[in-house]
Formats: C-alpha cells, sequence, structure tokens
C-alpha cells in the first residue's frame, strides 16, 4: 500500500481527471463529493467536457469551479473533428486519465490517450452493452431477458459503444418483481463505489495498475 497521504509521505502527484458527460452528471457529482471528503484521496478534476449544453451535469461542474468546456457533436462534419475538440480541451487541461460518465457519444481518442479512459457501464459487460445501451434502456432489458443477476463493469475504452478490456465489475441481483428503477437505483448505488475504488487504485499505484484488470 502506498504511505498516507495525512503522515506526509504521500510522493505521488494527483491524479488529473478529466470528465465526460451528457445529461445529469450522477458520477460526476459523486467524484467530487468523495474527493471534497476524503474518501478518494490523490485524485483531482481538471476538465468536464459535456456533449449537449445546458445540462445539469453542467451545473454541479460550475458550482465545484471545476473547467468546463461544451462539444456538441453537431457542431462538426464528422466525429473525427468533434473528438479532436475533446482532446483539445483534455490536451490543455493536462489529464492523466479521462472517465466517461454518462457520456452518449462515441469518442474517436488520439492514439495518446490509449489505456487512459475509462467507462463506467450499468451493465456486466459484454451483455447489454452497445450503442443505444444507456440508463434506462440497459435495465429494461435486463428485466427483459429474464436475467437473475446485473452489475456494473469499468472497462477501457476504445472506439466502439460499450467494448474494451474489462478493468472491474460488481453483481447486483435481480430481485423478484423488480422495475426498472428499482434496479436502477442499486446498480446506481455499486456504480458509486466501484468507479471511485478504481480510481483511488490508479491515484496510488498508477495507470499501470489498469492493465489486465484489477
Amino acid at each position: 500500500m502506498p504511505p498516507d497521504e495525512r503522515d506526509g509521505a504521500w510522493s505521488r502527484p494527483p491524479l488529473r481527471l478529466g470528465v465526460l458527460i451528457s445529461g445529469g452528471g450522477t458520477t460526476l457529482e459523486n467524484l467530487i463529493q468523495r474527493i471534497a471528503d476524503g474518501r478518494l484521496r490523490g485524485v483531482a478534476i481538471h476538465q468536464v467536457v459535456s456533449s449537449r449544453p445546458g445540462v445539469r451535469g453542467l451545473e454541479i461542474a460550475v458550482a465545484a469551479r471545476l473547467p468546463t468546456a461544451v462539444v456538441r457533436r453537431g457542431d462538426f462534419l464528422d466525429d473525427e473533428g468533434f473528438s479532436a475538440a475533446i482532446a483539445a480541451h483534455l490536451d490543455a487541461a493536462q489529464v492523466d486519465l479521462v472517465v466517461l460518465a454518462g457520456f452518449l457519444r462515441l469518442w474517436k481518442f488520439p492514439p495518446n490517450y490509449d489505456g487512459r479512459v475509462l467507462n463506467i457501464h450499468p451493465a456486466l459487460l459484454p451483455r447489454f452493452g452497445g450503442r443505444g445501451f444507456y440508463g434506462a434502456h440497459v435495465h429494461s432489458a435486463v428485466l427483459a431477458a429474464g436475467e437473475s443477476v446485473s452489475g456494473c463493469t469499468v472497462h477501457l475504452v476504445d472506439h466502439l459503444y460499450d467494448h474494451g478490456p474489462i478493468v472491474a465489475q460488481r453483481q447486483v441481483a435481480v430481485e423478484k418483481g423488480d422495475t426498472i428503477e428499482r434496479l436502477a437505483a442499486r446498480v446506481g448505488l455499486a456504480e458509486r463505489e466501484l468507479l471511485p475504488e478504481i480510481l483511488q487504485r490508479v491515484a496510488d499505484e498508477g495507470l499501470g495498475c489498469l492493465q489486465g484488470g484489477l
């Protein structure tokens, strides 16, 4: 284990995060709270990028005095231009790691971000993932399939939706009579625990710990 920061022996510089959002910012809000109250140590959010203007996630970021930017896909001719604009903001903020936190667009990141982009998904990938599988759509599909277990996945991102090496997963039981809302609430709780645990591990041990899963 790394030396405790409170003992004055913390030697690793803070992990600089970029967070990409598209909506309500629940995951972003969780990270902000955990950093503020000390449950997530050695981590700092240096840039928030939203694919939509006027969303609650941006309000949360502004209230926390975090740098924000809006990059809309519709303002660009292709995915490459859109992706380059996102990368430019993250490059300027000199982020070490990027977290896709409810980000609903495909980001075709440049090679220098290989192995440095994480996504949190509300299902046990590779099932119930891909384009269109987000939010309530995921939980609806899980219930329709009669699954007994769902959960969440943290994975390294590539240039496909919900694809790339799995870093960690957490299972959540599907209960008798579950609704989309009830299942979503329990999976959300698991997400809010799992992602900070992974980020703490990276802050403690470095980006190399993501390779091969945790």
